[in-house]
């Protein structure tokens, strides 16, 4: 049988192969990678990573490359199964990359093909799926990434403890945010964060040799070992030498802990055994390995080459694509889920560009990012707080000052002891908002090659850094964007998210975006490239397909308007064809009601945007009279949370049917009467048009708040909305808030129809300019008896707790006040601050005013009002 010696020899001028073991993403590995290199000049690289990679490595020498980055892997029939291998600029793999191309050397990568792990993930998750329907309900508590979703399918191999360098990325998939990676093998043992380990033996197994290894030394920190040990260390004569002391520390580990508990390790380093064997065959002994300082010692194992291959027999494949995609500094670090992640991207780059002086330059950046904010920083503070971090290095004993030391010295001299100011310089400078970018050239599906042009041709370039986007809708550009951010939210692509308007306008015509590009959503770009090749086609059949496939009427109402926002006139026939038909089956009121605001919604954007709406007009109107029709028997019987929904039902569909009415006003007038007030639009329309549903919504309404049947809550939001309306008078408001809160009337009862009149923001400014009503509130509270009361005071507190603080400050001077409150006595004296009449030349003062507010022409004695208002 044959035997052969894989890795033998490790140091010395001539011998090889140079085995360098490393740790992902550390500028001093990366700097000493480079020296050996440098020094030993191999015929050949090999790389701890995806065989499929090899295809493109050529392109890391592209001048349109920029770290980080990282290769993705996506089974092609599957593209949400998917795995990241990331690489920075202070990364020992881009390093060992890049030294390659400079000087021809051919490079390759030797893990486990992604095309295997990929596979052998998708068992493993099926088999946890087994495992979990065995167990039960309770065995699904505390899982995440479940098979299917983008991202689940993680990172097959060790990944991420600290020292091991594992693969270049162990990332977890997207979705991870915030959380554990998703592969289980892509855990670190030392993330602060990780859950600990179910039993004692279970530990042992997940044993984190960088743990071991810095308690062994007194540290009580891996991170600062390490750090102190390799990251700060300057360059030793013998470039091997690092390398050598770390292989056999690993190799003493290995000994007592074997493979970690991680058996994929032992597949994965059988196929990198194979692959150093084929390299000795082709270039001789003259080869550089370039991997997880933890596989080091099995790499160097002597083994046969029939054990190697039993070991890699019956391994699950599946076909996959490989690429280049834009990576972040925000997504190496360890607290976004990346097993093999870090905690100081930002700092790690740092440390790597500026090999000369870093704390004086990086103490500088700090300094420059605190002035940005307008905190007072001089050239005297970099200079005291330089002299600090050198001191704590000295006195803590490293050989650099680090960024424990440096963030004590920012802490002290920089922000006065506050730790306020330094979570900006955490998100800023320490872990940083970096994006990479790849070469055109790279390999990619066609809808991310139609995305990137038109983000070209929008001028919307994306950043890894979250910012505000406003758009003017009335400008060609913004309009395009509008419609490319709503095309991509529709396909699942998060890239922008609505926001509320900063600049105050509550306009149709203003949107405003947050925008932030995350990595994985290069995936979610692969798993849209299912439904087409363009942005515009791909959006229009996911839509089409959601119609058919939508559960409930709202969701098909909300989908007419994402249509309608994303301008997708292809998609509409087919989304109201489906919401035509699944209006005429559903009998529920409750959601008839839920589904018309996001259908009157739509009607508003044919304006703005120049989409037709007519065809919604109508079905729109036809599902407001079928609400009509069913509102008030489907208000009888509700329980207390029965009545609290159907009460946000009843306030969506009053503002809906305004919308509506105004809608068809406004079409039935055509856009001469654009300019004209409200009382000539009235007197210009035919009556067909002035007949519009907002009578019948009234009567539905003056129904509700007469009938008893009606929960209080609905009954009191009704009588408020036709009171707003002007559709009933004071007394009778007063007539009907006196029944309901009559000796009769339940103490709860009683509390749920005030609950219903004066909740939410503007009902206490109700109160405050009707003292009647409010005497009524008062007499009533004050009556209701004391068993009763603990009960209504939750319902009330929760009521009058919506108002604004001046409000209920207001409200509580009237009531201390007393019989001035009182129904009678206001009566008699009136209202205080108010006329028992209109006085219209008070009234006329301001008209001027409001005509230059709506961009009307003022009159002449407008013009004159206002001079003498100026002089």
């Amino acid at each position: 049988m044959h035997t052969a010696e894989v890795g033998s020899a490790h140091g010395g001028a001539g011998s090889g192969p140079w085995i360098l073991g490393v740790r992902h993403h550390g500028p001093g590995s990366a700097r000493a990678v480079r020296a050996a290199l440098d020094a030993q000049r191999p015929r050949a690289v090999l790389i701890e990573g995806p065989p499929e990679a090899d295809a493109l490595v050529a392109l890391a020498a592209d001048e349109e490359m920029r770290p980080p980055v990282a290769l993705l892997a996506h089974v092609v029939d599957e593209p949400g199964r998917s795995a990241f291998w990331p690489f920075a600029e202070f990364s020992p793999e881009w390093v060992a990359v890049n030294w390659a191309l400079e000087h021809g050397v051919p490079v390759r990568f030797i893990d486990l093909p992604a095309a295997h792990s990929l596979a052998m993930r998708a068992e493993e998750e099926k088999e946890e799926e087994r495992e979990r329907e065995k167990e039960g309900p309770a065995g699904w508590e505390g899982e995440s990434g479940a098979e299917g979703e983008p991202g689940a399918g993680g990172q097959s191999g060790d990944g991420g403890e600290p020292g091991d360098g594992g693969e270049p990325g162990a990332a977890g998939g997207p979705g991870a945010e915030g959380g554990p990676a998703a592969d289980p093998d892509a855990e670190s043992a030392a993330d602060p964060d990780a859950e600990p380990a179910a039993d004692p033996s279970a530990e042992v197994l997940r044993v984190d040799p960088i743990a071991v290894l810095a308690e062994t030394a007194g540290y009580d920190d891996p991170e600062r070992w390490w750090e102190d040990v390799v990251e700060y260390r300057g360059q030793t004569a013998d470039a091997l030498a690092p390398f050598a002391a770390l292989a056999e520390a690993m190799g003493a580990l290995r000994e007592v802990y074997g493979a970690g508990g991680h058996d994929r390790d032992l597949v994965r380093e059988a196929y990198m055994r194979l692959q150093m064997r084929v390299a000795a065959k082709e270039f001789g002994p003259e080869y550089a390995v370039v991997c997880g300082a933890w596989h080091v010692p099995a790499l160097r194992e002597k083994t046969t080459v029939t054990a190697d291959r039993a070991l890699l027999k019956g391994l699950p494949k599946a076909k996959v694509d490989m690429t280049w995609v834009p990576w972040t500094h925000r997504r190496l670090a360890r607290a976004s889920g990346y097993g093999a992640g870090i905690d100081s991207p930002g700092w790690y780059a740092h440390l790597f560009a500026a090999p000369d002086r870093p704390v004086e330059r990086w103490l500088t950046k700090v300094a420059g990012l605190l002035r940005d904010e307008d905190r007072l920083v001089s050239s005297a503070h970099v200079i005291e707080a330089v002299r600090l971090a050198e001191t704590l290095a000295v006195m803590r004993g490293r050989p650099l000052p680090g960024l424990s030391e440096t963030t004590d010295a920012v802490r002290a001299v920089f922000c006065d002891g506050s730790d306020v100011p330094l979570s900006l310089i955490h998100d800023r400078l320490i872990v940083g908002d970096v994006l990479g970018e790849v070469p055109s050239a790279a390999p990619a599906v066609p809808l991310q090659r139609d995305l990137t042009r038109i983000q070209k041709s929008l001028r919307l370039k994306p950043e890894a850094l979250e910012r505000e986007l406003e758009l003017d809708l009335r400008q060609a550009n913004d309009a395009e964007r509008s419609r490319l951010l709503h095309r991509l939210r529709l396909l699942g692509i998060g890239w922008g998210e609505p926001a509320a308007a900063t600049r105050g306008s509550t306009g149709t015509f203003r949107e405003s975006w947050r925008l932030r590009w995350e990595p994985e959503l290069s995936v979610r770009v692969a798993e849209a490239g299912i439904w087409g090749t363009t942005v515009l086609g791909a959006a229009t059949a996911k839509a089409e397909s959601d119609a058919v496939g939508a559960a409930a009427l709202a969701d098909v109402t909300a989908l007419a308007e994402r249509c309608l926002l994303a301008a997708l006139p292809d998609a509409l026939p087919v989304v109201m064809r489906v919401l035509a038909d699944r209006a005429a089956l559903d009998a529920d009121v409750g959601h008839l009601a839920q589904a018309l605001p996001a259908l009157v919604r739509s009607l508003r954007y044919g304006d703005v945007r120049g989409t037709d709406t007519g065809a919604l007009t109508e079905v729109a109107a036809g599902l407001a009279e079928r609400v009509f029709v069913g509102l008030a028997p489907a208000c009888a019987g509700l329980d207390a949370d029965g009545a609290a929904e159907m009460r946000t039902h009843v306030d969506a569909v009053h503002g809906a049917v305004g919308l509506l009415d105004d809608e068809r006003h406004a079409k039935a007038t055509g856009p001469d009467t654009a300019g004209a007030t409200a009382t000539d639009t009235a007197a210009t329309l035919p009556p067909s048009a002035t007949d519009g549903i907002r009578p019948r919504w009234y009567t539905v309404l003056h129904t509700l708040g007469t009938r008893d049947t009606v929960p209080g809550v609905i009954r009191g939001r009704a009588v408020r909305l036709l009171l707003d309306e002007g559709e009933l008078s004071q007394d009778e408001a007063g007539r009907l808030m006196g029944l309901a809160l009559s000796v009769g009337t339940p103490p709860a009862e009683a509390a749920a129809w005030i609950d219903g009149f004066v909740g939410g923001g503007s009902g206490g400014m109700l109160l405050v300019h009707d003292e009647r009503l409010l005497g009524l509130v008062d007499a009533w509270l004050t009556s209701v008896p004391a068993t009763a009361f603990t009960d209504v005071l939750p319902l009330l507190r929760r009521t009058f707790s919506a108002y604004e603080p001046g409000v209920r400050r207001t409200l509580g001077e009237l009531v201390r006040r007393g019989p001035a409150a009182q129904p009678a006595a206001t009566a008699a004296v009136g209202v205080p601050g108010f006329a028992d009449a209109l006085d219209e030349e008070r009234a006329a003062a301001v008209l001027p005013v409001v005509r230059l507010l709506l961009g009307l022409d003022a009159s002449p004695e407008d013009s004159d009002a206002l001079a003498e208002a100026a002089g």
